[in-house]
């Protein structure tokens, strides 16, 4: 790799990482949270979550970054999707854990889910290696979208 394509690629898992950063701050105490919540079957232990967030927002900067230096017409396009899924993440923990929305949680985390599936498939076809660097994350989402509909089945029945 070229030593000017190393800040691109630092500058995209930053961005990433940052958006997890924002969304950990702005939630509160989301594991202290986590850990007083009503656990579903499968729950895994509160600290599997950090790990798991950190590594898929790495991806994702890797994936961001894939795209962002593609030569791909369509790239501006793709990179737009990719931010507004990165938005609506952070927007997901405030809801769940900042205001105990657990319901409307789980609506944003469907549309979530929908943006993620989207950009998954832009990034695909401006580099395929981009797109399945999501693939783990839409299966995380599919996860926490099963854990976020229990908890607020539970809570609000």
């Amino acid at each position: 790799m070229k030593r000017n394509q190393w800040i691109p690629l630092i500058v995209s898992v930053l961005i990433s990482l940052g958006a997890g950063a924002l969304s950990r701050l702005l939630s509160g105490d989301s594991m202290g949270i986590y850990s007083n919540l009503y656990k579903p079957p499968l729950s895994p232990p509160g600290w599997v979550f950090p790990v798991v967030w950190t590594i898929l927002y790495i991806l994702m900067g890797i994936a961001s970054y894939l795209v962002f230096v593609s030569n791909s017409p369509n790239k501006q396009k793709a990179l737009k999707l990719y931010f507004v899924q990165l938005v609506m993440n952070v927007g997901w923990s405030i809801l769940f854990f900042g205001m105990n929305a657990y319901l409307l949680a789980f609506t944003g985390l469907l549309l979530l889910w929908y943006f993620v599936y989207l950009t998954m498939k832009e990034f695909y076809k401006i580099n395929p290696l981009a797109g399945k660097l999501l693939v783990p994350y839409l299966l995380w989402l599919t996860f926490a979208g099963y854990l976020n509909l229990v908890i607020a089945l539970h809570y609000n029945l």
